[in-house]
């Protein structure tokens, strides 16, 4: 069912095989589950809520997990409040899912975007960072199975509910952390015109993280990075589970921190090609 709320926005992102995921290491429910989170974890950074998803599947030729992979999508819509709406399915060479999102808003002024940081502004991060990337290196059998960090990697939970209570707490700018943390500090910090200023000794590490540059540059964690104006504090700590990792000041870029108060150069997220 269509939902009929006055404010709309839309999201788009694509899943292959090698690239995002790897069918040695993913149930076709899992690529599923993980293409649709990828997707509304995009409208949670808005601060939107979960409406349609349109998906469009590129199968290789004796793929035979398509029912699975949309039966893993159905699983985190059911949840999420989305509804799969329609979709279109092709050959190709190799597996490629590609999910269009639709999120509602009663108010406009109620979204968020990722160009509002000033500076004296708080920063934080919801729930803890490191664990689908130790949970990639775990299938990959570079460290001790665990299956706590590879079901984060498999099947992330976009923070939907988490993001319009921030949004209407009165932050400023949110982003999902997708690409690391490093690099998606890094686009808020292009679109506000700003600094971002990170404590690396701040970050909050998953359980079985101990690695704080893994937790600093792994992706698909799906956590929200937020700046808050300090007089918002208070009620963004209400509206969600929060570590406070630093503040945005004068200035550009991303400046990381050690704990002596030293920069920390070289960490990088993932950069899209």
């Amino acid at each position: 069912m269509v939902r009929s709320r006055p404010f709309a926005v839309t999201s788009i992102d694509s899943v292959a095989d090698g690239v995002h995921f790897e069918l040695s290491t993913h149930s076709p429910a899992d690529v599923g589950w993980k293409a649709l989170a990828q997707a509304l974890s995009d409208l949670a950074a808005m601060g939107a809520d979960a409406g349609e998803a349109y998906v469009s599947l590129a199968l290789p030729e004796g793929f035979d997990g398509a029912l699975d992979l949309v039966g893993g999508m159905e699983e985190l819509a059911s949840t999420a409040g989305a509804t799969i709406a329609g979709g279109d399915v092709i050959t190709a060479p190799t597996l490629v899912v590609s999910v269009a999102v639709t999120g509602w808003a009663d108010d406009e002024s109620k979204l968020v975007g990722r160009d509002g940081a000033k500076p004296g502004d708080l920063i934080a991060v919801t729930g803890a960072l490191g664990g689908s990337a130790a949970g990639l290196l775990a299938l990959h059998g570079e460290t001790p199975a665990d299956d706590e960090l590879t079901r984060r990697h498999r099947r992330p939970l976009p923070r939907l509910r988490e993001g319009a209570a921030l949004a209407a707490a009165g932050v400023s700018a949110m982003i999902d952390v997708s690409d690391g943390l490093a690099a998606d500090a890094g686009h808020i910090a292009r679109r506000s015109r700003v600094q971002l200023r990170v404590e690396l000794a701040r970050l909050p590490l998953a359980p079985g993280v101990e690695d704080v540059e893994l937790a600093a540059t792994g992706g698909d964690d799906y956590e929200l990075l937020v700046t808050v104006p300090p007089e918002c504090r208070d009620e963004a700590a209400e509206a969600a589970e929060l570590t406070w990792l630093g503040d945005v000041r004068a200035g550009s870029g991303v400046a990381l921190v050690g704990a002596d108060g030293s920069p920390r150069t070289g960490l990088r997220g993932f950069e899209h090609r």
